[in-house]
């Protein structure tokens, strides 16, 4: 028979059942204790011990706990493992609970919804977003819970996972069931993003407008630029609702909404942001290696955090870019001023997160002290920027706010170097509340008090060393010697004797006692207090220091791409709305930074209308292609996004749309092949391009036969020239395909320069005007150690099936393209299969007919055209 349950047991399991999909952390004492099915799980991923509970009873509790105080680095362990996290607090002083001490979830952490700077890492963003699917559309909303920046888009099933590949949420929302949706299912099939579903009452237009309404104080949503029935709404308001019941505190910090339209930013989809490595390398998905990694010369968190957005949303607008560069212009040109600029910012505090903090009342005292030294430095900061040329860092300057209320008072309040803790004490500076003086010099013992008891009683006794004493075991006494006792008064009590001492207390002194105390506690509650009430006047001006916070991070980022190029040589790109890429002497900017100095072969970019708006590189592997067509888009981005660029001269187009076909993998968790994905994204390439968009590919068609292969890059490559017309960079084996440039008016062939000599081949990493005579394939197979016999063969087949697929003149036997009229419909990647009635007619033999059954023959087939229509 099972014993029966401890009030304390009642209690967990009425939390656990309140909080069934996460781990309960209930707080027993100094530990945080798990049961049960939690005790199991949580000692595997945290290696914890486990243990038992009723370890006598028939049916023992599986049970792990841990220390108070190792909290954060075992939320963090919990969070990465993909678990939810229900932190039960206890919520009254056990001194004072009657009973079982009150316990209530005070927060539940998950991966979209940290806050602590110990579960976050500075220099990323955390972002918490929520899908509302509808018919024809989907509801966006995307939160940093963090900060405090609340988005909300209306957004194409088809190009969800593209949004989502931008924002890289650290959770996500659905509702209930919607993932099987034919429309979600294959916008998230394959997704690594941790999806948390809520009930489908949680997406109620009505309640989720009600909800934004009363977050922002507001009767509508069209003063932050939200119209009635936008899409986005019910997103803003599931994610609102949810960050409301997992964080269990005010959210005085979400002060607006922000609407996201996709016109004002160069739109970069997931295949193209995976294969240029914008913001994490392909291979192992880190920040380090990354084209952001390599040019964050940020000095702040919040900057660093900036410059991740500028990366991945670049603008479209060329007064916008140039504003940003003109910026950057003058920092760069400025070595004092950039450096000072710097070096007061490395003195600043994260003001987003710390005002968040503040905003939901969980700043420490040295959050707050943190956000006053910050402050401090806004004044130097504004003299450093005061009369500048550069329009936008004018504009900066004017919106700092130097808050110099909000920094008094901090100053004024608090100790410079404050405990973390509330209840340690010691926040608040003497002098500054007359209460809470006093309470600490009766805490401290009232040295001044104890001096004159002492002096009085010595005087009162004629004992001349009698004296005050203190230990833990007594509190304080009275110790006189051995042969001195005889003359103690009546009202002594005595309260230990020693060798050659006796001690005694009395009345007054032991009420004294008790007022000290008393003392200490009332200290540390009216500090509390006073902290508390500072800390909410604080959060008053959230909208100021959060402005302020921006504004640091904006002037952080650009100092910073003024800073990078210094540091690496680039050069101001000239921004212009025409269909070009003209870039001399273009370094790729992530092997730049990571080769030695000078070792990086610069190349020029050249594409437009009377250049060639199509560049076709032919060259052997290992020679470069690659990092060529990756650096003209990277290149581009970095200009779009308003920093300097690796090059000597740019003159870049502003594109609409980058497209990336670079690399090959397959996804076997949706089921496709290498070449399927290949042809899935050259078929997303070819619907959705414009004019203005910028292609690159890289050997598209090497995953199938290699007749098939040639065929659709050929294919693919005349229709990009002659249908969508936009800058591409074509890297390909496909010598055939250099033969395109006699028949495409706007295609011109490069290729990668190579030194041959004496069977051996050097790569010049130089790309030159001009088709490649070779793909050296053979020699690179030599350098890898092929065997020699090997090799041989190969030239010898290799040689036989060149001379196959080539006429007298050595030309590729490749018909040129018929121009057709463009049709309304959007063409497919694949030619329609051709008209039984070709086939039949393909086959006459027309030399067996007489004129008159010639004719009755065609006239056979005109009437079955005519009836098939």
């Amino acid at each position: 028979m099972s014993r029966p349950l401890t009030p304390m047991m009642q209690r967990y399991l009425e939390v656990k059942a309140q909080n069934p999909n996460a781990l309960l952390l209930f707080r027993m004492g100094d530990f945080y204790e798990l049961f049960y099915e939690d005790a199991q799980v949580a000692a595997k991923v945290l290696g914890l011990t486990l243990t038992s509970r009723d370890k006598g009873s028939p049916n023992p509790v599986a049970m792990a706990g841990f220390p108070y105080h190792a909290l954060n680095g075992y939320l963090q362990k919990l969070v990465r493992a993909g678990h939810r996290a229900a932190i039960c607090e206890q919520v009254e002083d056990p001194k004072q609970a009657k009973g079982l001490v009150k316990r209530e979830v005070t927060q539940v952490v998950t991966p979209g919804t940290l806050t602590d700077d110990a579960l976050l890492d500075p220099r990323e963003s955390c972002f918490l977003a929520c899908v509302a699917p509808e018919k024809l559309v989907c509801g966006l909303a995307w939160l940093e819970l963090s900060t405090g920046r609340f988005w909300i888009a209306e957004v194409p099933p088809t190009l969800l996972a593209d949004e989502l590949a931008r924002i890289r949420p650290a959770e996500c929302i659905l509702p209930d069931g919607s993932r099987t949706q034919p429309g979600l299912s294959a916008a998230l099939a394959g997704s690594t993003i941790p999806f948390t579903e809520r009930p489908a009452w949680s997406f109620s237009q009505d309640s989720c407008l009600r909800l934004l309404l009363d977050q922002f104080q507001t009767q509508t949503l069209e003063g932050f630029d939200v119209e009635s029935g936008h899409a986005g709404i019910v997103a803003a308001g599931a994610l609102l609702d949810y960050v409301r019941d997992t964080q269990k505190s005010e959210l005085g910090h979400i002060t607006r909404l922000e609407p996201y339209r996709r016109g004002s930013a160069l739109i970069i989809d997931e295949a193209t942001r995976r294969s240029l490595e914008l913001t994490q390398t392909l291979r192992h998905g880190h920040r380090d290696g990354s084209l952001l990694a390599i040019i964050d010369e940020t000095v702040t968190p919040m900057g660093s955090r900036l410059l991740a957005e500028w990366l991945s949303n670049p603008l479209t607008d060329v007064t916008a870019i140039n504003r940003r560069l003109d910026v950057v212009q003058e920092l760069a040109s400025d070595t004092v001023t950039r450096q000072d600029i710097r070096d007061l910012l490395k003195e600043c505090y994260d003001v987003q997160r710390l005002t968040a903090r503040v905003a939901t009342g969980r700043a420490s005292p040295r959050d707050l002290v943190y956000l006053g030294r910050t402050l401090s430095l806004i004044p130097k900061l504004k003299a450093k920027l005061a009369g500048r040329s550069a329009i936008r860092l004018n504009e900066l300057e004017g919106r700092l706010e130097l808050c110099g209320e909000v920094r008094a008072e901090i100053e004024t309040a608090i100790v410079d170097d404050p405990p973390l803790a509330i209840i340690d004490g010691g926040i608040i500076r003497p002098g500054y509340h007359p209460q809470l003086d006093e309470y600490r010099d009766l805490a401290r013992g009232g040295k001044e008090w104890m001096a004159k008891f002492q002096a009085r009683e010595a005087e009162r006794t004629g004992i001349p060393n009698l004296k005050v004493g203190f230990n833990r075991v007594f509190g304080y006494f009275l110790e006189c010697t051995a042969a001195q006792a005889d003359k103690v008064p009546s009202d002594y009590i005595r309260k230990q004797t020693l060798k050659n001492q006796e001690r005694f207390i009395t009345p007054e002194l032991k009420e004294y006692e008790d007022k000290v105390l008393r003392a200490e506690g009332q200290a540390i509650a009216l500090e509390q207090e006073l902290f508390g009430s500072l800390r909410q006047r604080v959060a008053m001006q959230s909208p100021r220091l959060r402005e302020n916070a921006e504004i640091l991070a904006e002037i952080d980022v650009l100092a910073a791409l003024a800073e990078l190029a210094v540091v690496s040589r680039y050069c101001r790109p000239e921004l212009t709305d025409d269909p070009v890429l003209d870039i001399r002497e273009g370094r790729h900017p992530v092997l730049d930074r990571i080769l030695p100095t000078g070792q990086f072969v610069p190349n020029d970019v050249v594409l437009g209308e009377a250049d060639g708006r199509v560049q076709l590189i032919t060259g052997p592997n290992m020679a470069g292609k690659s990092t060529y067509i990756r650096q003209g888009a990277l290149i581009t981005i970095l200009a779009q996004m308003g920093s300097f660029v690796p090059a000597s001269e740019a003159r870049i187009g502003v594109a609409d749309r980058i497209f990336a076909r670079v690399g090959a993998s397959d996804e076997l968790g949706k089921g496709q092949s290498t070449f399927m994905v290949e042809m899935t994204e050259t078929a997303r390439i070819l619907n959705a391009a414009t004019a203005r968009s910028v292609v690159i590919l890289d050997e598209i068609g090497r995953g199938t036969s290699t007749y098939d292969g040639i065929s659709l890059a050929w294919s693919i490559t005349e229709y990009l020239h002659d249908v969508v017309g936009c800058r591409t960079m074509f890297a390909t084996h496909y010598h055939e395909l250099t033969e395109l440039t006699q028949t495409l008016k706007h295609a011109a062939n490069w290729n990668v320069a190579v030194r041959e000599a004496a069977q051996q081949i050097t790569f010049l990493h130089k790309i030159v005007p001009g088709a490649a005579d070779k793909s050296y394939g053979i020699h690179v197979a030599q350098l890898a150690g092929v065997p020699v016999e090997v090799l041989d063969r190969a030239r010898v087949i290799l040689q036989t099936l060149e001379q196959d697929h080539v006429d007298e003149a050595g030309q590729t036997r490749i018909p040129a393209r018929r121009t057709q009229v463009k049709s309304s419909r959007q063409l497919t990647l694949f030619e329609p299969p051709p008209h039984p009635l070709l086939d039949e007619l393909r086959q006459m033999k027309l030399d067996e007919l007489t004129p008159l059954a010639a004719l009755q023959e065609l006239h056979r087939l005109q009437q079955r055209l005519t009836t098939e229509r």
